[in-house]
């Protein structure tokens, strides 16, 4: 990276995909503000972005808490100076049918998956606005478009993101801004979420297949924090979810009822005395890195992805082969 290293704040950075967030902006030499609730997650990729060309600061927030993310963002602008990008991770989630769900998780989960990227875009914009510049990310998902039975809460709260996100953007465009708005979809990935958000599942939760490294979602980012896309797309599930829920919501209500309770468990029985980090942060006193238990069943890459950051040059190369076999139909070109 060449020039003035930009400075990124990534929320959720402690592990899973805010983890490998942290990491690939850091291959850039970025100077990332690591926003958490563990401490020891935190230390830890901080060491992980400083190893990889980067800098790195440790900021111990509550995204659910707006005071917490002001302060947390002061502390990046008077440490590395104004804030460039700005991506919003940061999640829990319950495994539960809704009946059996309380009150409070179901709040909790809202606050932080969906209130906490409406604090953290507040907190970004406050500094981002006066200087019409910079970039803010949102991390979404295919339950974006489509939702799924035993994550209601995280389902409505990926849902409430992308409606935001659409009205602010209206907004932005309104005002003439400058700054750029993005929400990346993910698909399922190998990530720590399946070890430690609560669960009533009777087996361990897994991934809705097919299951992506999360380097792959994190390198999509990258990608959109640099370029004006209005969304990206990471993975052909993410795609299916989008456009099935447009043409059979019906058909996939049923099937979904059918198939997706098994779908998002293994074989093995689940603890249901292990701990949970919706109240309280896991990695507080242990790091749990990047990744989950599934890496021999997840992909490294994801063409979707490939076309998606080409798709002015597969358009144009489409454009001219559409015009070629025009002329030749026409008889304008001679055939050799």
């Amino acid at each position: 990276m060449t020039g003035k290293a930009e400075v990124v704040v990534v929320t959720g950075a402690s592990a899973g995909l805010g983890r490998a967030i942290a990491r690939a902006f850091a291959r850039q030499g970025a100077r990332v503000g690591l926003i958490a609730r563990g401490r020891e997650g935190l230390e830890a990729a901080k060491r992980d972005v400083e190893q990889l060309g980067g800098e790195g600061l440790v900021l111990q927030a509550d995204v659910s808490d707006p005071e917490a993310l002001e302060r947390a963002a002061d502390q990046v602008e008077a440490t590395f100076g104004p804030i460039d990008i700005w991506v919003n991770n940061a999640m829990t989630s319950v495994f539960s049918p809704l009946k059996e769900m309380d009150p409070t998780e179901f709040k909790r989960v809202t606050e932080v998956a969906y209130l906490g990227f409406v604090y953290g875009t507040m907190t970004a914009l406050k500094r981002m606005l006066p200087r019409d510049a910079g970039s803010i990310v949102q991390v979404g998902s295919a339950l974006a478009y489509r939702s799924i039975p035993l994550q209601s809460a995280y389902c409505g709260a990926k849902h409430a993101i992308r409606g935001f996100t659409d009205s602010l953007r209206s907004e932005l465009i309104h005002d003439g801004s400058k700054i750029r708005l993005t929400m990346v979809q993910m698909p399922g990935m190998n990530t720590t979420q399946f070890g430690w958000v609560k669960s009533r599942l009777a087996n361990k939760a897994q991934p809705v297949p097919p299951i992506y490294q999360p380097e792959v979602a994190a390198d999509a980012v990258v990608w959109a924090a640099h370029h004006r896309r209005r969304e990206m797309y990471v993975g052909f599930s993410t795609v299916q979810a989008m456009w099935g829920n447009k043409f059979i919501k019906g058909l996939l209500d049923r099937y979904l009822a059918k198939k997706a309770y098994a779908g998002q468990q293994t074989d093995e029985p689940e603890d249901r005395g292990r701990p949970y980090n919706l109240w309280e942060p896991l990695d507080a006193q242990r790091d749990f890195g990047a990744h989950g238990g599934f890496g021999d069943r997840s992909k490294t890459s994801s063409w979707e992805v490939c076309v998606s950051r080409n798709r002015n040059t597969i358009l144009a190369g489409a454009a001219l082969s559409a015009v070629f076999a025009f002329a030749l139909r026409c008889k304008l070109i001679k055939r050799r």
